[in-house]
């Protein structure tokens, strides 16, 4: 048996438990707990912070307000004052020249022209129609006027039977002869009214057909709705048209639009008949015009309305779809340029800055914003003169006292 590795983790043990359970003592046989202590007598107590050096130090901007003009600035794109697709509204074989894309188009200009067929007949047949339901009037009334005559006639003679009868002059026979000549002479009148009638509805079928003729050779000849500029090609000579194929698609570029859309932020800032700016891409140039429409209906998806600008279009160097920079011109405002860092939000939700009054305390203010630009943000909604917390806004909150370091600042 070994007995070197038993005294060996017996004295591994004995140091083990001194170094763990018996460490004070250990120390002190060493005189290092001694030291500590003195070490530990001699330091001063740690003294607690004061109220002054637990304030939030901040950076702070005083900032005054100007007198801005609040224009409202939106990207947006030219469209064309009225297109339309020139229908077909019956069916027919072109028999026209196409005209081509670019043509300039005056109001009543044709467009397509279409073969006539048996249209123009079918317009004589239903003239000669009407013709033949007028000759027919004047028969009739004198029908009426003869049926009449004889009406009078009857009652001339019932009458006189009548009478007759009554003072014993006259049978009876005569008198229920006479009233039924009366009743016999009325149904005449009745029939021929009824023909003259007819003979007045046979007049206004036959003009209705002449009517409905007409218009068909009249759809024959296909023509401009107003001035403009051809999008694309006319029917092509020869292709046949049904109801409703396309003979051509005309706009019209003067006066031309511009096309944007406002946020609702901005939307109380414009109005219909404020003036308007627009620069155009790709070297297109500036341009001038008025708002005519804003939409009072916002887009669901954007929460953005519509707007409209009319711009003139004399020379037509305005195209559709370009990519336009509006500017549209509102009432000033008295507002602030602060830096787009400073802004913040309360536990409310509600956008605004963290200010610093006289006292140093600290104050929120909502804003709104009113245009964005490549120094900073224009705001209102904040005093005459403004100390803006622009360092550590977000690491105070309405009430407290904080330590503030004015750093200058120029608008």
């Amino acid at each position: 048996m070994r007995i070197f590795p038993i005294l060996a983790a017996i004295a591994l043990a004995a140091l083990l438990y001194m170094a763990i359970l018996e460490r004070p003592t250990l120390l002190a046989l060493f005189g290092v707990g001694t030291e500590e202590t003195a070490q530990t007598d001699t330091e001063e107590p740690v003294v607690a912070p004061t109220v002054a050096e637990k304030r939030v130090k901040v950076v702070v901007e005083r900032l005054n307000a100007q007198n801005i003009d609040s224009a409202v600035v939106l990207r947006g794109q030219t469209a064309a004052a009225r297109q339309v697709d020139v229908r077909a509204q019956t069916s027919a074989i072109v028999i026209s020249e196409p005209l081509r894309k670019g043509a300039q188009i005056e109001t009543g200009q044709i467009m397509c022209r279409l073969d006539e067929g048996t249209r123009r007949a079918d317009l004589d047949q239903a003239r000669a129609q009407l013709a033949e339901a007028q000759s027919r009037v004047p028969e009739s009334e004198a029908r009426v006027q003869e049926a009449k005559a004889r009406l009078e006639e009857a009652q001339i003679n019932q009458n006189a039977s009548s009478r007759l009868n009554e003072g014993g002059f006259a049978s009876t026979t005569r008198l229920a002869s006479s009233d039924a000549a009366a009743a016999t002479a009325q149904a005449g009148v009745s029939s021929a009214q009824s023909g003259l009638s007819a003979a007045q509805s046979g007049i206004e079928a036959a003009q209705a057909a002449v009517a409905g003729a007409q218009t068909e050779l009249d759809r024959l000849v296909i023509k401009a709705p107003f001035n403009g500029m051809l999008e694309s090609d006319t029917a092509e000579l020869g292709s046949l048209l049904q109801p409703g194929a396309l003979c051509g698609t005309i706009i019209q570029l003067d006066p031309i639009k511009l096309v944007g859309f406002v946020p609702e932020t901005q939307v109380n800032l414009v109005e219909v008949g404020a003036m308007a700016g627009a620069r155009l891409a790709a070297g297109g140039g500036e341009v001038r015009g008025k708002v005519t429409f804003i939409s009072r209906s916002a887009d669901p998806q954007t929460r953005t309305f519509l707007t409209e600008i009319e711009v003139p279009n004399p020379a037509l160097k305005i195209r559709d779809g370009q990519t336009a920079e509006i500017l549209i011109a509102s009432q000033g405002a008295n507002a602030h340029l602060v830096p787009q860092s400073a802004l913040t939000l309360n536990d409310e939700g509600t956008l605004g800055m963290r200010l610093v009054d006289d006292n140093n305390i600290v104050d929120f203010r909502e804003v709104q914003i009113i245009r964005d630009t490549t120094k900073g943000i224009w705001v209102t909604g904040l005093p005459a003169q403004a100390n803006v917390i622009v360092v550590g806004q977000e690491y105070v909150v309405e009430g407290v006292e904080v330590v503030p370091t004015f750093r200058e600042v120029t608008q």
